[in-house]
C-alpha cells in the first residue's frame, strides 16, 4: 500500500477542523501509513471458516439481571431532599 501523502494528511485535517503544523502534518502522516500497513498485513490473514465474534475469550456479565420490583414512595425519596417544593426536589440553576 502506497504511504499517505503529505496533501491528504493537511486535507483530512482541514475537514476535521484540526490546526497542525507541517511538523505535526509530518508525523502524522508517518502514523497513519503505519497503520495503514498494519492493516493491509492483517487483510492478507486467512479468516475463513473462522466464526466472527466481539471478545477472544467468553465473557460471562457480572451484573445481576434486571427485575421489576416496587419504587420508593414520593415521601420517602423527599426525605432526603435538602430543599423542597411541593413533590419536587429544589435545585440551584445551573446555566446562567
Amino acid at each position: 500500500m502506497e504511504p499517505i501523502s503529505f496533501d491528504e494528511v493537511r486535507h483530512l485535517s482541514a475537514l476535521t477542523r484540526v490546526g497542525m503544523t507541517d511538523a505535526e502534518i509530518e508525523l502524522m502522516r508517518d502514523q497513519m501509513s503505519n497503520i495503514l500497513e498494519n492493516i493491509s498485513v492483517l487483510n492478507q490473514v486467512d479468516t475463513e471458516g473462522v466464526e466472527p465474534t466481539g471478545h477472544s475469550v467468553d465473557v460471562v456479565s457480572v451484573m445481576r439481571d434486571d427485575e421489576v420490583s416496587p419504587s420508593s414512595t414520593v415521601e420517602e425519596v423527599m426525605a432526603n431532599a435538602p430543599n423542597r417544593e411541593d413533590d419536587h426536589i429544589r435545585v440551584r440553576a445551573v446555566l446562567e
